[in-house]
């Protein structure tokens, strides 16, 4: 997990106001639901990269930054009382809990009301993630995974899961981006769309799907080569 900013004062004033048409439109929503998907599969060490890109570029003490800066935490939180360290996860619960204090209860969609609430069982009791699956997070009220997220959401999942669990990020970024020019070009059925779409929904055949994807950029790349040595 990268280093986590501690400078921003717990208790600073911050707007909490963030009306649906923004979580379309600034850039965030794709990230934010990316990472709950991936947390709802249990890639509690995992959903935290998906969020924090987008965190780092954030000034210190809105209420973005300590929205993401919160998830971040109790997702650390979660990974550390899993492997049984029971006082950074009780630090980092109840560090998540100071973050996300006074944001609204359904900020941004998500339910924090409930994240907050076992961020407090968490503090008092680590062991109880023993006894029960860590609080599932939701997104206008959906308990997001995988199959639910549309092809921005699943192109940031995609790199999250590929630098995760070691696979060519580089080839999933690429892949990426010839689906994005492909979709603008109106090619629904692009191999790269749906090959990324089943790399992050299909975890059995993630090896061999990503063999696939970096066999498509590979031919890909040598025919916009070849195109471009037609003009030098």
């Amino acid at each position: 997990m990268g280093s986590l900013r501690h400078d921003t004062p717990v208790g600073a004033a911050y707007d909490t106001r963030v009306t649906a048409g923004d979580r379309q439109s600034d850039g965030m929503d794709a990230h934010l639901r990316a990472g709950i998907a991936i947390y709802n599969a249990g890639g509690y060490h995992a959903a935290h990269d998906a969020w924090e890109d987008h965190w780092l570029d954030l000034d210190s003490g809105t209420a973005d930054e300590r929205f993401l800066h919160g998830l971040i935490q109790c997702t650390a939180a979660v990974h550390h009382a899993r492997h049984h360290n029971w006082s950074g996860a009780t630090g980092l619960a109840e560090s998540a809990g100071a973050y996300l204090d006074g944001l609204d209860g359904g900020y941004r969609g998500v339910n924090l009301d409930a994240v907050r609430s076992y961020l407090a069982t968490l503090v008092a009791d680590p062991e109880v993630i023993e006894r029960a699956r860590p609080v599932p997070l939701t997104y206008e009220g959906e308990r997001l995974r995988p199959p639910d997220l549309d092809f921005e959401a699943t192109a940031v999942a995609a790199t999250i899961l590929a630098e995760e669990q070691g696979y060519d990020e580089e080839a999933v970024g690429h892949a990426a981006t010839y689906a994005r020019s492909d979709l603008a070009d109106g090619q629904a059925e692009s191999p790269f769309v749906t090959l990324l779409f089943d790399f992050v929904r299909d975890p059995e055949s993630r090896g061999i799907i990503a063999q696939r994807l970096g066999e498509h950029v590979d031919r890909r790349r040598h025919r916009e080569a070849d195109v471009e040595g037609l003009f030098d």
